[in-house]
C-alpha cells in the first residue's frame, strides 16, 4: 500500500512540476522585459527548487566519454561483458588504436569494482571509474533494480549475490583485482574464500575492500544501532513492501529505495535542507557553477532502486545481527565460508576517519579473519578527513587513496602462474 500512495503521489504533484518548469523558463526569457529584477529571479529559483525536490531521478548515465593514457586522449565504450537478470558487468573499454599508441603492447592490470547494492545504482561509482580507466581495464557491476525485474526471474538473495561475484570472477580470468566498494564487502570476501578453498585458478591476485561492515559490531553507526535494536519481524512489516502494477516487476516484495533515502536523508536532515537553501540562494545570483555542482550530486544521489525482499532481509541477519562471517559460521549452500582459505590473495583495507556509516574498524576486520593470508601481503590504511563517500569518489579518492590502490595491484600483479606467486611476493616483501 505504501508503495501505491508513493506513486500516486508523485502522479499527483506531476502538474505542478510541469507548471513550474513553464514559470521558470518564463521568468528568465530574454523576451522578458522583468527578467533580471530580483523578484523574477527569485521567483525562477523557487520554481527550480520546487521542480528539483518533486521529480522522479531516473538512472544517472555513467558520461565517461574518454579516458587519458599517457598523454593520449583514448575513446570509452561500455559494454556488457557478462550479463544475467540481475546483474551486467561492464567493461569501460577504452579504444585499442589509442592504448597501443599510448603504451604499445603492454596490457594493465584488470580490476573489478563490485558497486554497492543498497539503494544506489552502480553509477555512485563514476568518480572510482575515471581514476582507473587510464592504468586498468575496468569492468562494474551494474545490479538490476528489483522494481524492473519480472517475477518470472525468480528470487534474488545473498547467496545468488556471491554465485554472481564468483561467475564474473571466473568470466574475467586468473589475475584479476577484486575491489569491493561498502555494502558488498562480507559477500566480495565470501566469495573469495570459496574460490580459494577449491583452489580455483581464477581466485583474485588481490582484494581491496573499502569502508565495509566485515564485522559491524566494532564502532557501530547509527545504521548498525538500528539493525541491531529492531527484530527481524519489524523489518519485514515495516520496510518490505509491493511493487505496483506500473512496472515489470509487479508484485515482487522489495525494499524501495525511497525508503532506504528517506533513512539516509534523515541521518543528515540539516545538512540536506542547508545544501537546498544554498541552491536556491545561488540560483537566484545566477552563480552557474555552484548549482551545477548541487544538480550533479543530488542527481546522483536521489537516484534510487528496490532490493529484493530476501536480499534484504538476508543481509540483515547475517551481515548486522548475527555476523556470520566474522563468526567464522557464514554458510553459503552448504558450504561454510572460511575466509582461512585465503592464502594467495593480497588484501587490502580502506577506511575514512570520518565514516557514518561503516565505523572505524569494521572494514579492517578482515584482517581478524583472513588469518592465513602472509603479513607481507596484507596493507591497512585510513584516509584522514573523509566520510563514507570520500573513500571511494573526489578529491582525495583520486590524490590519496587511488595512489595506494594502484601500487597495491602493481606489487601483486605478476606475470608467474599462481602456484608460484609466493615467492615473487616475498622477492617484492623483501
Amino acid at each position: 500500500m505504501l508503495y501505491s500512495l508513493y506513486e500516486l503521489g508523485h502522479l499527483s504533484v506531476a502538474p505542478l512540476r510541469i507548471a513550474a518548469l513553464m514559470q521558470s523558463s518564463m521568468l528568465r526569457s530574454p523576451l522578458n522585459p522583468v527578467a533580471d529584477t530580483e523578484i523574477a529571479r527569485t521567483a525562477a529559483a523557487a520554481s527550480d527548487l520546487f521542480e528539483t525536490v518533486t521529480r522522479r531521478y531516473r538512472k544517472p548515465d555513467w558520461n565517461l566519454p574518454h579516458t587519458v593514457v599517457h598523454g593520449v586522449e583514448a575513446p570509452v565504450s561500455v559494454k556488457s561483458a557478462w550479463a544475467s537478470p540481475w546483474c551486467s558487468m561492464l567493461h569501460f573499454e577504452r579504444d585499442a588504436a589509442a592504448l597501443k599508441a599510448a603504451r604499445g603492447e603492454r596490457t594493465d592490470p584488470t580490476v573489478l569494482l563490485v558497486a554497492p547494492m543498497s539503494g544506489h545504482y552502480a553509477t555512485l561509482l563514476r568518480s572510482t571509474v575515471e581514476a582507473f580507466l587510464p592504468e586498468h581495464e575496468v569492468y562494474v557491476t551494474d545490479w538490476a533494480d528489483a522494481r524492473m525485474v519480472p517475477v518470472i526471474a525468480g528470487r534474488f538473495d545473498l547467496h545468488d549475490y556471491i554465485d554472481h561475484v564468483m561467475a564474473m570472477l571466473r568470466a574475467l580470468g586468473p589475475e584479476t583485482h577484486v575491489v569491493a566498494v561498502c555494502q558488498p564487502g562480507p559477500l566480495v570476501l565470501a566469495a573469495v574464500s570459496l574460490m580459494a578453498a577449491e583452489d580455483d585458478p581464477c581466485t583474485p591476485a588481490t582484494m581491496t575492500i573499502m569502508g565495509s561492515p566485515i564485522d559491524a559490531r566494532r564502532s557501530p553507526t547509527a545504521p548498525n544501532k538500528l539493525a541491531e535494536n529492531r527484530d527481524i519481524e519489524w523489518f519485514q512489516k515495516n520496510m518490505i513492501h509491493t511493487v505496483p502494477m506500473l512496472y515489470p516487476g509487479a508484485f515482487r516484495r522489495v525494499y524501495p529505495g525511497f525508503l532506504q533515502l528517506a533513512s539516509f536523508m534523515g541521518m543528515n536532515l540539516s545538512r540536506h535542507v542547508d545544501a537546498h537553501y544554498a541552491y536556491f540562494q545561488n540560483l537566484v545570483k545566477g552563480d552557474g557553477d555552484s548549482t551545477e555542482k548541487h544538480r550533479d550530486f543530488y542527481d546522483e544521489y536521489l537516484a534510487v532502486m528496490d532490493l529484493t525482499e530476501e536480499f534484504y532481509i538476508q543481509t540483515l541477519e547475517e551481515v548486522f545481527q548475527k555476523y556470520s562471517l566474522a563468526n567464522g559460521t557464514m554458510m553459503h549452500r552448504g558450504r561454510r565460508v572460511d575466509a582461512g582459505a585465503i592464502t594467495k590473495t593480497a588484501l587490502l583495507t580502506v577506511e575514512g576517519e570520518n565514516d557514518d556509516i561503516s565505523g572505524i574498524g569494521q572494514t579492517q576486520a578482515a584482517h581478524d579473519i583472513c588469518v592465513n593470508i602472509p603479513e607481507a601481503m596484507r596493507r591497512d590504511y585510513i584516509q584522514p578527513g573523509v566520510g563514507h563517500y570520500g573513500v571511494f569518489s573526489g578529491r582525495r579518492f583520486k590524490q590519496e587513496i587511488y595512489p595506494r590502490m594502484r601500487d597495491f595491484m602493481r606489487a601483486f600483479q605478476t606475470e608467474c602462474s599462481r602456484t608460484d606467486r609466493r615467492s615473487k611476493l616475498k622477492l617484492v616483501a623483501d
